[in-house]
Formats: C-alpha cells, sequence, structure tokens
C-alpha cells in the first residue's frame, strides 16, 4: 500500500469507571487479554496492518509498550497532561507523526480491532478527508483523518477528541465485517465479554 496514514493508538486516559469497579486491580489497559494484555493486543493488531503505528501513554506503560513498538515511536505524556482528556493526546500523536498522509485514531481500549479494518480506513482516507469504520451501520473505531486537518488536529484538547473535527466535515463511513469496532473497554463487564468475543472469532468478524 503506497499511502501510508499512521495509527495513531491513544493510551493515555484514566479508565475511571473501571479503575472504580477494580480499585485495586491494575490498570484496564494492562489487564490480560488472550495470551497478552487489553493494551498488546490492540497494539498488536496495529503493527500487524504494517502501517507505521505511534502510542501516545503515560511512563507507567512504556515498559508493557516496548513489547511491540520501540521506543521512539511511543509518545509519554506526564500524568497531568493525560488528565486533560483524549484531545491533547491526539494532538500529541499526530505532531509526533506530523509528516504522515494521514492518522488513524484507535483508543488503547479495543483490542478486537482488526488489521484488516485499520487498513480499509487507511484506503479510504486516500480520497476523504475524514472516514470511519462503521459495522451493521454503527459508527465504530478506527476514525481516519486526512493530513488537510493537521493544524485542527494539533489543536485538540479535552475529553472530546475530534468529535468537533468529525462533525464538521463530511466524514466517509467504511463498512466492515469486523464487529470489535464497535467494543471498547470501560468496565470490567465489558473486558469479560470482550474476552469471550475474541475467542469465537466468528463473533468478531460477523
Amino acid at each position: 500500500m503506497g499511502f501510508r496514514p499512521s495509527i495513531v493508538v491513544v493510551a493515555a486516559g484514566r479508565g475511571r469507571r473501571f479503575d472504580a469497579a477494580m480499585p485495586a486491580g491494575g490498570s484496564k489497559l494492562e489487564q490480560q487479554f488472550g495470551a497478552s494484555t487489553v493494551l498488546g493486543t490492540t497494539l498488536r493488531n496495529a503493527v500487524h496492518s504494517q502501517l507505521p503505528v505511534v502510542l501516545v501513554t503515560v511512563a507507567s506503560l512504556v515498559p508493557a509498550a516496548s513489547v511491540q513498538l520501540a521506543r521512539r515511536d511511543i509518545v509519554v505524556v506526564a500524568d497531568d497532561e493525560a488528565a486533560r482528556g483524549m484531545g491533547h493526546s491526539i494532538a500529541a500523536g499526530v505532531a509526533e507523526r506530523s509528516g504522515a498522509p494521514g492518522w488513524l485514531i484507535l483508543p488503547a481500549d479495543m483490542p478486537l480491532v482488526q488489521p484488516a479494518t485499520l487498513l480499509a480506513v487507511a484506503r479510504a482516507l486516500e480520497h476523504h478527508a475524514v472516514a470511519f469504520a462503521q459495522h451493521k451501520g454503527r459508527r465504530g473505531h478506527p476514525v481516519g483523518f486526512s493530513s488537510e486537518l493537521y493544524s485542527e488536529l494539533v489543536r485538540l484538547s479535552g475529553d472530546e477528541g475530534a468529535r468537533r473535527i468529525v462533525a464538521r466535515y463530511p466524514a466517509f463511513a467504511v463498512e466492515v465485517p469486523d464487529a470489535g469496532t464497535l467494543v471498547d473497554i470501560d468496565t470490567p463487564a465489558d473486558l469479560e465479554a470482550a474476552r469471550a468475543a475474541a475467542a469465537q472469532p466468528s463473533v468478531t468478524s460477523g
């Protein structure tokens, strides 16, 4: 694939709902998921797409992330910066890959998103300013942005992420057979459901 946008994996959020339910259980991204962790599985799928990957995370997750990524592909934000919301993390990742022809934003708590889905959204960015994965008519992740939106992306802040940009521009829906594009992990119940789905490939792809 000649057109190669970068995948920005965002892993700097607090996960408050998960932490409240499991106060002594560790970060949701460090939870076991198959043979890896939630974070490790998300990164593995991103790397398997063979697109460039950059991770935005906090210092405590760098050792785990380093299993999948070189240190040069990891952007570390301070805890107080992470607390400013997903928008800040997206801006940091996009700025790190400022020369890319586009960016796919992938939350780190979505370990079921498949490499083929990432590639499908990446291809759509060749012809659209904004594209997103959709499964059976429901909007999911990743969300992709072309390079023409760089100046807006690097100014993002707060918890809304890139929603306002998506709302301002025509966004192209990429229908995919990947149910994992809709599955994020906010609670321990979500984690159990995602583990069950991962054990049944027909569920994640149908």
